[in-house]
């Protein structure tokens, strides 16, 4: 059975930083995108960063540009959100996803929340003094 788990989440100060880490079990993150995204309160989910299946591309919303460092780990399984600089509108609910790439289209990740069809169970992040 397919399974994302993300941790690492928590309570952070401004200017604090977290990673997050996401999970697989069940299947191979060798063959997928990996995508991060968030959700606010009474706000619409919305893509934070993704990284190729190859791993060569990485993409990042405009918000976290420079702040935000996403990486995969496919020897454990695993993809990380490395989040530094942290602001109060960054809390949210954060998850990971998936999605099955060819291997003509490993290269490429788009921050498309309809791209993605398997989603973990998300981790709070609060950015708060």
């Amino acid at each position: 059975q397919l399974q994302l788990v993300e941790s690492g989440g928590g309570l952070v100060q401004p200017g604090g930083s977290l990673r997050l880490s996401c999970a697989a079990s069940g299947f191979s993150l060798d063959y997928y995108a990996i995508g991060w995204f968030r959700q606010a309160p009474g706000k619409e989910r919305e893509g934070v960063s993704c990284i190729s299946r190859s791993g060569s591309t990485t993409n990042y919303a405009d918000s976290v540009k420079g702040r935000f460092t996403i990486s995969r780990d496919n020897a454990k399984n695993t993809v990380s959100l490395q989040m530094n600089n942290l602001k109060p509108e960054d809390t949210a609910v954060y998850y990971c996803a998936v999605k099955p790439v060819s291997p003509l289209l490993r290269s490429v990740c788009y921050i498309r929340r309809e791209d993605f069809g398997s989603w973990g169970q998300g981790t709070q992040v609060t950015v708060s003094s």
